[in-house]
Formats: structure tokens, sequence, C-alpha cells
């Protein structure tokens, strides 16, 4: 038996704000968030992609690619949707064929927590995705800046990046084996 992917036009899948909220009080929301990589041909981390954006306070901040996964929808189906969303068609993402996460990360709504995102109870699943083509930043994202480790992790920079996601960036960074 095939199971179809709710279609979004027609609100299957998506939720009203209002619902949203309700939920997020009393579920944590499943995420995924990606982060744009560009590799030299040897395989090698070259460029680290982080998408620069203002927040609600007008803020510049620095932002991983990430977005809920909807109802029925795949994790490879929301990483492109997301992907497309936040670097434009021409990025040219390049999914692994198997979808495990580079790390799990948990946000809490509660203060002092490691990682907070005060919405929500939220659980992301971190990929790392190289993208070969042209990036051009679509809805809240301004730009998307290219730095190789060495800049990702100049405390200035780690410091744009809200709710903990410098943890993130630094785990990441030594996954990969790239610390400069």
């Amino acid at each position: 038996m095939r199971v179809s992917t709710p279609d979004p036009e027609s609100n299957g899948g998506w939720l009203s704000g209002e619902d949203l909220d309700y939920v997020r009080r009393r579920v944590p929301i499943l995420y995924v968030e990606a982060i744009p990589v560009r590799l030299a041909p040897s395989g090698e981390l070259e460029h680290i992609g982080l998408l620069l954006q203002a927040n609600e306070d007008g803020v510049m901040t620095r932002a991983f690619v990430s977005g809920r996964v909807n109802y029925g929808e795949s994790l490879r189906d929301t990483l492109n949707r997301h992907l497309e969303k936040d670097l434009g068609p021409m990025a040219l993402p390049q999914l692994p064929a198997c979808l495990t996460p580079v790390t799990v990360a948990e946000y809490s709504p509660i203060p002092g927590a490691r990682l907070v995102d005060e919405r929500q109870h939220a659980v992301s699943l971190v990929y790392v995705v190289p993208v070969s083509g042209e990036c051009d930043p679509c809805e809240n994202a301004l730009e998307v800046s290219w730095l190789t480790p060495g800049e990702a992790l100049d405390p200035d920079l780690l410091e744009e990046l809200e709710g903990g996601r410098a943890r993130i960036l630094k785990t990441v960074i030594g996954q990969l084996s790239a610390w400069p």
C-alpha cells in the first residue's frame, strides 16, 4: 500500500498558526537543520554556508537552513524543500543516499538550557549538505556567507548564532575533522 504525502496547498500536513501554537506547547516538534558546505575535489571541507538574516527584533543573526518536518513528508523531501526555500532553486544540494544526521539537537523553551527555542520543545536532525550550484537566498535570508572553518569559529561570528547553535556548528566542524 502506497501512502501519499499530504498536499500542502490543500492544507494537508499544515497547521494553522493557532493550532501550531497549541501543539508547540504540548508536543516536541521535529525539525531538520542543514548546514550547506562547499567541498574541495578531494572531499575536504572548504567553506561552510551560514544564512544572514534579521531576527524579530531587527538584529542581524546567523542561521542554518532549517524548518519543520510536515506530516507525511519524508526527511529527504523536507531537506530538499527547506534547502530550496532558503538557498534558491539553483543551489544543487547533494543529499547522501543514507540520511543519517551528523548530530541531533534538542531545543528547550526553558531558560538556561544548552539549546534554546523560546517557542517550543524541538528535536532537530542536523545534516551537512554539500551544494555545488549558485545560492540565491530566499525567504528571510539576506545572504549566504561562505566561511572557512577558521572564519566560522570566530568568537564574534559564533555570537551571531542564536539559541546555542554555536555549539552545533563546533560539533559539525569537529565531526568533519576540519578544526583549523
